[in-house]
C-alpha cells in the first residue's frame, strides 16, 4: 500500500511518458501508450511462409526461418524504439520488446525446437562504453517469454570495427569479415540456433554470424529481428 502511494505520489513529479508521443502513461502501459503500441508496423514473418525477409536472405546461407518483429520505417515508432535501446541506455525496453517478440516467436509453426538463443555480439571495448548488449537485452525478454536458453559466450565479436551507420553493403561486408569467431564449436553441434539483432539493414552481419555458425557440424540456423529495413 505504501509503496502504491509512493509510487502515485512520485509521478505527480516525474510523470512516465510515451517514449514516441510523450503521452502520460497510464497504469499497466510501459515504456509505449497503447496507441503506439497498436500503430507499431508489425510485420508477421512468424505467421509467413516464405516472407520477405527469408526472400531476402534467399541463396545467402541455408536456414530454418527467418523473421523480424516490426518493420523499421525512418520517423516512425520503431526507429524510436531501437534509438532508445541502443544510444540512450533504456535497457529495459530491450528486454520488454524482446518479451513481446516472444510472444511473436511462439506464434510460429517453424521457430520451434530451439536449443540456445545467440545474441549477435558486442566487442568487449563497445559493451563498456555502452553498459550492455542491446541484442543480449532482447534475447533475455525472448527467453523469459519462451523458457529457451541463452548462449551468450560462445559466439565472440573480436575485432571492434566501427559503427556501419553510413556505409553500403559492400562497406558493411568488408567490415564485419572476420570480426566475430566461436570460441567452442562443439557447443553448437547438431543444434538448432536462434540468432537474435536488433534491426536488420544489408544483412551483412546476420549473414556473417549465420555462416560462422553453420561451420558447427550439423548445426541449423533461425534468425530473429526486432526491427527490419528490407
Amino acid at each position: 500500500m505504501m509503496k502504491t502511494i509512493l509510487t502515485h505520489f512520485l509521478e505527480l513529479f516525474f510523470p512516465r511518458l510515451c517514449i514516441y508521443c510523450r503521452k502520460r502513461l497510464i497504469e499497466g502501459e510501459q515504456s509505449l501508450c497503447l496507441d503506439c503500441l497498436t500503430n507499431i508496423p508489425y510485420t508477421e514473418h512468424c505467421k509467413t511462409e516464405n516472407n520477405q525477409l527469408e526472400e531476402f536472405f534467399a541463396g545467402r546461407f541455408p536456414y530454418v526461418k527467418i523473421a523480424s518483429f516490426a518493420y523499421y520505417v525512418k520517423g516512425g515508432v520503431t526507429q524510436k524504439i531501437v534509438h532508445e535501446i541502443k544510444y540512450k541506455g533504456n535497457a529495459g525496453l530491450g528486454i520488454y520488446m524482446g518479451r513481446l517478440c516472444g510472444k511473436d516467436i511462439k506464434t510460429s509453426n517453424e521457430l520451434t525446437g530451439i536449443d540456445y538463443i545467440v545474441p549477435v555480439p558486442l566487442h568487449p571495448q563497445r559493451l563498456k562504453e555502452r553498459g550492455y548488449n542491446q541484442s543480449l537485452m532482447l534475447a533475455q525478454g525472448i527467453s523469459f517469454e519462451t523458457g529457451i536458453e541463452i548462449n551468450d559466450d560462445n559466439l565472440i565479436r573480436i575485432i571492434n570495427n566501427p559503427s556501419q551507420t553510413r556505409n553500403s553493403r559492400f562497406q558493411r561486408w568488408q567490415n564485419t569479415e572476420g570480426i566475430f569467431d566461436i570460441k567452442n564449436k562443439t557447443i553448437y553441434k547438431n543444434k538448432h540456433i536462434l540468432l537474435i539483432d536488433d534491426v536488420v539493414t544489408t544483412g551483412s552481419t546476420i549473414e556473417i554470424c549465420a555462416k560462422l555458425l553453420l561451420n558447427c557440424e550439423g548445426c541449423r540456423i533461425s534468425i530473429y529481428t526486432l526491427a527490419s529495413a528490407v
